[in-house]
């Protein structure tokens, strides 16, 4: 029997009907136990495949449940959880919890220092390396890495594979500059457009930017935006009794 929430004389499509019901029960709780299969969903609310297909692919897109081939939807996991206390990578952050990682590089190439001139102590004509990264963990958008740095220390890194891996291991390992400080600022937004659809988010998902200064003792070796899911991400810190 079709559900009652979907108004078959509404003029809002029967898809987007059955994405808010659906995001309410998932917001009551409804689904803890164990997501519907595609077609209980279709037999609950008498509707087609595709439509209960294209709901489905924006609750994924908005980072609430998880499609796979041959195992259809199951609820998104945990947000990836980073301690603030020590330097950290996410690479290193999904390792850690047995987690694949990848990165598709977006750019890495020479450029003009521009807007990452003050914090690295350098000219806006200065040459730096710029990286940007699209940061996966298993087969999901996480984060969007922009990093800058300076070339005279970092151009072995235009040659590195970056695909995976810490950022600062190649910067280790292909240039001999090992990060030792830093600091970070990090503070909620809403992104753009382009953004959203590099990290599949909805149009009302609001990120985390974290701005972040690394050092190898007190020189500048980077400079770094990075947009980060703040459906996937979270970050916490732990304080003494000091």
């Amino acid at each position: 029997m079709a559900h009652a929430a979907l108004d078959r004389h509404s003029p809002l499509p029967l898809w987007a009907q059955l994405l808010g019901d659906l995001r309410e029960r998932l917001a009551a709780g409804e689904f803890r136990d164990r997501f519907p299969t595609d077609e209980e969903l279709r037999l609950e609310y008498g509707v087609s495949r595709q439509t209960v297909r294209e709901a489905a692919r924006r609750l994924q897109g908005e980072g609430l449940i998880v499609r796979e081939r041959g195992r259809g939807s199951t609820l998104a996991g945990a947000p990836l959880e980073q301690p603030l206390h020590t330097l950290y990578s996410l690479a290193r952050t999904a390792q850690d919890r047995g987690l694949s990682e990848h990165s598709e590089v977006l750019a890495q190439r020479r450029d003009r220092a521009g807007e990452a001139a003050g914090p690295l102590g350098l000219d806006p004509d200065d040459e730096v390396v710029f990286v940007e990264r699209l940061r996966y963990v298993g087969d999901e958008p996480i984060s969007v890495h922009r990093s800058w740095l300076p070339a005279m220390r970092a151009a072995g890194l235009l040659d590195a594979d970056l695909r995976s891996g810490s950022l600062y291991d190649a910067l280790a390992a292909c240039c001999g500059v090992r990060v030792t400080g830093g600091w970070e600022r990090i503070q909620p937004d809403l992104p753009d457009p382009a953004l959203r659809r590099l990290l599949r988010l909805g149009p009302r998902q609001a990120v985390l930017v974290v701005e972040r200064l690394a050092t190898a003792g007190v020189t500048p070796v980077e400079w770094r935006r990075s947009v980060v899911r703040g459906d996937r991400y979270a970050f916490r810190t732990d304080w003494s009794p000091a």
